[in-house]
């Protein structure tokens, strides 16, 4: 037989098994592109027929994450106790038979060290803060503080791909793919899923992947889009020399004729897809421009955001813009801000790094909340893990370090049906340990998927013989927060 036909004939069975595997999720797929959706339902583009599976109280999320692990004990998590105890060995029955990690496993001791960082309560729910977020104070009561997380990743990359993938291992969906394929687009003429990275001054921190904004197994067309600091804010944004509005118009037309000549040929759903991404890039060659053209925000505005707003590439900056998505209802923004990661010299490294995010992060959540957004956009707040009570490397009360601690550390939330100015879970006098209300990661995945309208155990995708979904076979709903 003809090796041509013989493969034609692979793709045709493998395809034909991949999409009845799929079912309604390929028929979703394949009608992505029809204008008829459009026309239908103006307000959703995409996404599966069966979702929502309830009314959401969230349309959209904006994660801040963290990257590198900040310190819950300079930010959030007042442990008096061991100002009282400095330099005592963290007592064995606290430790118990927990790992640590390689670069404090040989140490001799392990010095207890409390926060050279004052706290004080703020707002009517009296939660307690750092003084390194004054800004972050002012907003306490909007607020909702997890201070049980934990996870079983001890180091920073399996961590970061848990927090964004649902398992510490890549090749799995980043939670943005994941909303993208269940719900749906909200803007044609933007993408869903927007990523953004800033480096932070306390510390150059871990380095920051493509896949973890990736599509992993499901169709590329899912994949976030990552905005970057300088040049085109999107890769090959601009058309060539030469090559105007019109030709490349031209050119997308005729080449989503032999796209679809080629799926109809091999019946392979990725071909649609470079379809979708051409139309989208088009598209953004108008809106994107547009949205980065901060000249229409007031000068009050920018003072809010702090002095690094107009800064392109900075934390602030991105929190403006990340308001400005919002905006025009793009579904998952992510900004990734790196520096956290203070294992030596941790007082001035993290109240740099406390100062690159504080005013801004708050400003975002006063921003939204005067535009009347905070109420269906849901804010998360967080890193990959916490930090140790007791130091790493050489001991004073000054100049000290923490090693990382996946075991208990704090996030927060807001908006997007959220309870505001509470704190939830508690920790023991060393926050070492998870005393009542523990939150895993897959229960904080469970929950912004609840909010966002979706069961996450309904939430899945056919692939190597199985259904897969962002919490695996895990994840409870952190009922006690939900307003």
């Amino acid at each position: 037989m003809n090796p041509i036909d013989d493969r034609k004939q692979f793709l045709s069975r493998r395809n034909f098994l991949s999409l009845a595997s799929t079912s309604l999720g390929a028929t979703a797929l394949n009608t992505l592109l029809s204008q008829d959706l459009y026309a239908q339902n103006p307000k959703v583009f995409g996404g599966l027929p069966s979702l929502p599976h309830f009314a959401p109280k969230a349309k959209r999320v904006i994660y801040l994450f963290q990257s590198g692990g900040p310190s819950q004990h300079e930010l959030f998590d007042y442990k008096p106790t061991l100002a009282n105890m400095v330099g005592q060995d963290l007592p064995p029955s606290v430790r118990g038979n927990q790992r640590v990690t390689t670069m404090t496993s040989g140490q001799e001791s392990f010095p207890l060290v409390p926060s050279v960082y004052g706290f004080s309560q703020h707002g009517d729910s009296g939660a307690w803060v750092s003084e390194l977020m004054p800004h972050t104070a002012e907003i306490v009561d909007d607020l909702c503080f997890i201070k049980t997380m934990h996870t079983e990743a001890i180091n920073h990359d399996p961590g970061i791909t848990f927090f964004q993938t649902g398992a510490q291992l890549a090749g799995r969906p980043s939670i943005g793919a994941w909303l993208d394929y269940g719900l749906g687009s909200m803007n044609q003429d933007l993408p869903t899923f927007v990523a953004m990275v800033s480096i932070g001054t306390g510390n150059g921190g871990q380095p920051l992947y493509d896949r973890l904004w990736g599509s992993g197994f499901l169709p590329t067309k899912h994949q976030g889009v990552k905005f970057l600091a300088s040049g085109d804010p999107v890769l090959y944004l601009s058309n060539p020399p030469g090559v105007g509005s019109t030709t490349r118009r031209r050119f997308l037309d005729d080449l989503a004729q032999l796209n679809q000549l080629t799926r109809d040929e091999f019946g392979d759903p990725e071909t649609s897809t470079r379809t979708t991404q051409y139309e989208m890039a088009y598209r953004m060659q108008t809106s994107v421009p547009e949205l980065n053209d901060l000249s229409d925000e007031s000068e009050s505005t920018f003072e809010r955001y702090g002095p690094d707003a107009r800064k392109p590439g900075s934390f602030a900056r991105n929190c403006l813009l990340a308001r400005r998505l919002a905006e025009r209802d793009v579904r998952f923004i992510q900004l990734f801000h790196r520096g956290w990661d203070q294992h030596t010299r941790l007082p001035g490294g993290i109240r740099n790094q406390a100062r690159d995010v504080d005013q801004a992060q708050a400003a975002l959540i006063k921003d939204l909340k005067e535009r009347g957004l905070l109420d269906d956009t849901l804010v998360v707040w967080g890193g990959e893990f916490g930090r140790s009570a007791y130091c790493q490397g050489k001991f004073t009360e000054e100049v000290y370090g923490r090693d990382h601690h996946p075991r208990c550390f704090t996030m927060w939330m807001a908006g997007g049906g959220v309870k505001p100015g509470i704190t939830h879970g508690e920790t023991d006098e060393f926050s070492y340990n998870i005393v009542k209300d523990p939150v895993h990661v897959y229960d904080l995945h469970a929950t912004i998927l609840h909010l966002l309208g979706i069961d996450h155990t309904k939430l899945t995708y056919h692939y190597q013989g199985r259904d897969f979904r962002l919490t695996d076979v895990h994840g409870e709903v952190v009922n006690n927060i939900l307003a």
